[in-house]
């Protein structure tokens, strides 16, 4: 608002001018005819009029009555006497009251300039905007008439169409701005438009005369516009607020919204049949993990730096808390974000024991079926063999022979009872861990156990009948016999050899793999001796070939004790010996597979064994920094910035060991016993890391900002520092509530131990902790400590800003509010002012007392 101090020496041009009128008696004609303009323009609404000033104002009786117009007080009674000493007595009244209202009675000289220059200077602010006007001076500045037209459409531009004026029509403007002025702004016309045009260089305190009538006339409208910046630049903030208010709850819904769709999804535990699936499944978890994950942490992080700048600015303007939406408070969304992680870390863990159950399920598989599959070779045409009844016919020798046969038939099948045994608990434990195809296994092990129950049977009942007619058989061939029993169980162990060298095995350690080349180098130690045995065994075969041949012996076939003859013999121990090499090749890939693992294994621990001590002492750097006090704000918001700046660089370490871990995770390694860090400790600290320095650069901030707001120096609040840091003895960063009230005592104020200083203390508790948690973060300290040192505007302000506004009015009406503020703010208030309802409202009177209170939430908007 543009004002002048009423403690200056400052007169009012008119104030000044109205004794060189009385004095000076140079005057010419039109300077008295533009005066006596003037005071009869005052002196009409008290019913009288002046022709001559030296004449009708020398008694004095006429100059107090225009006073008393203008101010519209009541003077001293003047004296009615005709003698000298009356009218002096009557002047001096007038001069007195002049006197009383602060203006200095002084020589109207060339040095008494300041309120000249005052009133050039309105009128160069006024009229700055506007083309080919240039205001220096009172007198050859105004001849062209566009200053007067420019400070009527200036303060009531629909008064005069500005645009149509030129300049090179002088006659025409200031005949338009008299007769307007007159018309709608009651100033007399004090000027003649020729006179001004006429002249070279118009009068000067003519000129002032009449522009000071103008000053005077927009004297109210420049309180409106005063007003009405006030109001605006409240109205900003409360737009400005609603605005982050309504970015707060978007952005909250959204990430809500996100964590709701996604923990479904994390929470998902249906198990895939096949490894690849499950494969698949980690991928898309490490996609999760890697790219869609991330983002989210940063807006978690946004959202509540927004929400406490949101609740700073708005404690700064006297406003409301914000209190978000029913769920959507930062500890609401806290809350879901911990059940996501939950469900994200058991969505981890199931995912691995189902790709090891899967490993495993896929081993247990295979060896069913190589168990199996050897199985029902051996058990192929047992049961036809079995029910034959050859013996029926056969010679004493044959039944021997058949006996002999059948008794090496039963050592065969016990030594197979351990296989069979091994095949039911193999497909018992698929079962256990739910193998998608058990009904399968299932089936066949049925199948198996079924036929070796029947092999047991038709084995005992041929067993009896050899034993009825075994006394009708005498002789029998001890050699075949002896090869029988001796191929039989060499046999067997060369399947079992067989079996054991094409076994898949699943290690995960260099000792495990170790382990099982040891005892491939004990088996092969056997070998000699195996070779050995296998010799004998054919040793007896050429024995029995030597005695046929020496003793012309008629055979009518092959062994009758056994099927297995050298060449299967041969045949087997030769495929051993292939397959001992093959071995040895599988297991040296194995460790070298395993060596390669201990490698990632060292190659990710030495990184995380120097990043997790990294961020655990950037931690507690940055919890030192916001502890400690070392320059001024900028200073620590500076120091923060680098510091944040030096953390985000290290990121690219953050991402080699997330690499390692991908490696780490593709080889399928699940313990690493050179470390304690996880990469979900490294993923947990690296993001506590981000949010802590985040949120100790808006906590300084905002105490920036409350510093400059509130006007509190550097030297405060570094006494609110280390007053709050002095009784914050475990460095979490608040304060207890008695602690709390010892900082206040130490920084002067007085809460006593009697009720009413309970009382006192509880009301100043509501306001910093007004969410019960029982401890005063420094923020609310600093925003308490703030509003007890700082002046801020109050709701009585706006009221008082709007009454200028509606021009003393108890309400207010749309058109003024448009009239007098930008149109985006004026329709805010016109949308949200409920009707005015007292007995002095108008047809759309509106309520600015409800409306200015409700700002401050006093009272519902």
């Amino acid at each position: 608002m543009d004002h002048y101090d009423e403690d200056q020496d400052y007169r009012h041009p008119e104030d000044d001018w109205d004794r060189d009128l009385l004095l000076d008696p140079a005057w010419e004609k039109q300077q008295r005819k533009t005066f006596t303009a003037w005071c009869n323009s005052h002196l009409r609404k008290a019913g009288t009029q002046i022709e001559n000033i030296e004449e009708d104002f020398r008694d004095g009786l006429k100059l107090m009555l225009l006073l008393e117009v203008i101010s519209g007080e009541r003077l001293a009674k003047p004296e009615r006497g005709k003698m000298r000493v009356h009218k002096i007595s009557n002047v001096n009244k007038a001069l007195n009251f002049i006197a009383s209202k602060g203006v200095k009675l002084v020589s109207i000289g060339a040095e008494e300039t300041s309120a000249k220059e005052g009133l050039l200077l309105w009128c160069q602010r006024k009229t700055a905007p506007y083309k080919n006007v240039n205001i220096q001076n009172f007198h050859i500045s105004w001849k062209d008439g566009l200053g007067f037209c420019a400070l009527i459409h200036r303060h009531r531009p629909e008064l005069i169409d500005y645009a149509k004026l030129r300049k090179d029509d002088p006659m025409t403007n200031l005949n338009t701005a008299f007769d307007v002025a007159e018309k709608y702004l009651d100033i007399p016309k004090m000027l003649d438009a020729e006179d001004i045009v006429g002249t070279a260089r118009p009068d000067e305190k003519a000129i002032m005369t009449y522009v000071s009538s103008f000053y005077h006339a927009f004297s109210g409208a420049q309180k409106a516009e005063t007003a009405a910046n006030r109001i605006c630049k409240v109205l900003a903030v409360n737009q400005e607020n609603e605005q982050l208010m309504e970015d707060y709850e978007k952005l909250a819904s959204d990430l809500l919204e996100w964590i709701r769709r996604t923990i479904p999804w994390l929470e998902n535990r249906m198990p895939e049949n096949t490894m690849q699936a499950m494969q698949q499944k980690l991928e898309d978890f490490r996609d999760y993990r890697r790219l869609h994950k991330p983002p989210k942490v940063q807006e978690k992080c946004q959202l509540e730096i927004n929400f406490n700048t949101l609740q700073t600015k708005l404690r700064l303007s006297n406003r409301p808390a914000f209190m978000p939406s029913e769920g959507k408070m930062v500890s609401d969304i806290n809350n879901a974000w911990g059940g996501l992680e939950g469900a994200e870390k058991g969505y981890e863990e199931w995912l691995l024991n189902e790709i090891r159950r899967l490993e495993r399920l896929d081993h247990l598989a295979e060896k069913f079926r190589q168990k199996a599959a050897i199985h029902e070779a051996w058990t192929e045409g047992k049961e036809e063999m079995l029910q034959r009844r050859d013996y029926e016919t056969a010679s004493l020798s044959e039944i021997k022979a058949l006996l002999k046969k059948h008794e090496a038939f039963e050592s065969d099948l016990a030594a197979h009872q351990d296989r069979v045994e091994q095949i039911a608990a193999i497909a018992q434990e698929l079962n256990e861990l739910d193998y998608y195809d058990s009904p399968s296994v299932n089936a066949r092990c049925q199948r198996i156990c079924d036929q070796w129950d029947a092999l047991g049977a038709l084995s005992q009942k041929r067993s009896e009948a050899l034993q009825r007619t075994e006394k009708l058989l005498e002789t029998i061939d001890q050699l075949y016999l002896e090869f029988a029993k001796r191929a039989a169980p060499f046999n067997n162990w060369m399947e079992g050899a067989m079996e054991d060298l094409q076994d898949s095995f699943i290690v995960h350690t260099i000792e495990e793999i170790q382990g099982l080349s040891t005892a491939h180098e004990q088996f092969k130690a056997t070998l000699p001796e195996a070779d050995k045995e296998r010799q004998a065994i054919l040793g007896i075969h050429n024995e029995i070939a030597k005695i046929v041949q020496t003793y012309h012996v008629n055979m009518a076939g092959s062994n009758p004790y056994t099927t297995i003859n050298p060449q299967e013999v041969n045949a087997k121990w030769d495929k051993v010996r292939q397959l001992v090499p093959l071995r040895d090749q599988s297991l040296i890939e194995e460790h070298a597979r395993q060596q390669n693992n201990e490698r990632l294994r060292r190659q990710f621990a030495n990184q995380a064994n120097v990043i997790g001590p990294w961020i655990q002492t950037k931690m507690e750097e940055i919890g030192r920094i916001s502890i400690e006090m070392h320059g001024t704000l900028e200073d620590q918001l500076t120091h923060l910035r680098q510091y944040e700046k030096s953390i985000i660089n290290y990121k690219p370490k953050i991402d080699q060991l997330e690499g390692d871990h991908q490696l780490i995770q593709a080889a399928l390694i699940f313990d690493n016993k050179h470390t304690n860090y996880t990469m979900e400790h490294i993923r947990v600290g690296w993001e506590q890391l981000l949010t802590t320095i985040a949120r100790t650069i808006n906590e300084i901030e905002n105490q920036i900002l409350t510093r400059d707001a509130k006007g509190i120096s550097q030297e405060q609040l570094n006494e609110f520092r280390a007053s709050f840091n002095h009784f914050d003895r475990d460095h979490s960063g608040t304060l207890g509530a008695e602690e709390f009230k010892a900082c206040l005592i130490s920084l002067g104020f007085d809460i006593g131990n009697d009720a009413q200083g309970e009382n006192e203390f509880s009301r100043i508790m509501s306001v910093v902790d007004p969410n019960r948690m029982g401890v005063v973060t420094f923020q609310g300290f600093i925003d308490f400590m703030s509003r007890e040192t700082a002046d801020t505007d109050t709701a009585d302000q706006v009221m008082a800003s709007f009454k200028i506004l509606a021009g003393d009015k108890n309400y207010i009406l749309a058109d003024e509010l448009r009239r007098e503020l930008p149109p985006d703010q004026a329709e805010y208030c016109i949308a949200r002012m409920a009707p005015y309802s007292g007995p002095d409202g108008v047809p759309g009177a509106l309520d600015y007392m409800s409306f200015s209170t409700a700002l401050y939430g006093e009272s519902d908007l």
